[in-house]
């Protein structure tokens, strides 16, 4: 099985927010992105 990995941008603000950078709405949907695309269970929990 392959492993899944944060891209270089979604790591960048990642990093930034959690050094208290309000990120932007278009940062907020990258990282949503990121965290879905790499979700193994999907559907409602």
């Amino acid at each position: 099985m392959a492993t899944k990995q944060t891209g270089n941008k979604a790591s960048t603000i990642a990093g930034k927010v959690l050094g208290g950078a309000k990120p932007t709405q278009a940062q907020v949907k990258t990282l949503a992105a990121s965290v879905l695309s790499q979700d193994e269970k999907k559907g409602r929990r």
